[in-house]
């Protein structure tokens, strides 16, 4: 409505009357109204709105390492919070460490998000390297020969006040990936790889 009447308005400044105003340079008036117009609104499209943190709590159930971190901010990820992250899902058999994927890091906090918690997701395993995956797929036909987690791109956790179930159904929600159940273990397996499911 006020560009509306600002047009109005230019139309009777720049015409006092018809004899006064040709077609032609009326025409040119609105051309250069128009021509602003659509800088301001280049303009205004160009702002961004401002980015999200994005904060994750841990505790590793293997060495009671505890971490509360923000992983991303001012759209971008910071590189010292991913190191630490690395370091507390390490595999804790060898004490490897590995980069875990920025996007399994989502994945958690959208889980977060989406169950409403402050709590620290507790891990049972982060990155594994290939000897201990190895080892585990000896002793259990659960674990994948080629498993995700060998890639950083899969972790095991359970969340302190959150029903087992309830994790699954959350995680299963989002569709970000894999998504294990283990009641017997009591906790639920994500990874980001194809959109999947499995466990009891």
């Amino acid at each position: 409505m006020q560009t509306l009447s600002f047009i109005k308005g230019l139309m009777k400044s720049k015409m006092p009357n018809k004899h006064q105003q040709s077609r032609r340079s009326f025409l040119r008036h609105m051309g250069s109204l128009t021509a602003g117009l659509a800088v301001s609104s280049t303009a205004l499209g160009n702002i961004k709105p401002a980015a999200f943190d994005k904060t994750l709590m841990f505790k590793n159930l293997h060495t009671g390492e505890a971490l509360s971190t923000t992983f991303y901010a001012a759209g971008d990820y910071i590189t010292e919070s991913l190191d630490n992250i690395n370091y507390l899902l390490r595999d804790h058999r060898n004490n490897q460490v590995s980069a875990i994927d920025p996007d399994l890091l989502t994945l958690l906090y959208n889980l977060k998000k989406a169950l409403r918690t402050t709590n620290p997701f507790h891990v049972i395993s982060g990155y594994r390297s290939p000897e201990t995956n190895a080892m585990l797929s000896q002793r259990s036909n659960k674990v994948a020969k080629k498993s995700l987690h060998m890639q950083g791109k899969a972790i095991d956790i359970r969340l302190p006040g959150i029903d087992i179930k309830h994790l699954q159904r959350a995680a299963l929600a989002l569709q970000g990936g894999g998504v294990g159940l283990y009641t017997r273990s009591d906790f639920v397996h994500l990874d980001v790889g194809r959109v999947r499911q499995w466990g009891s």
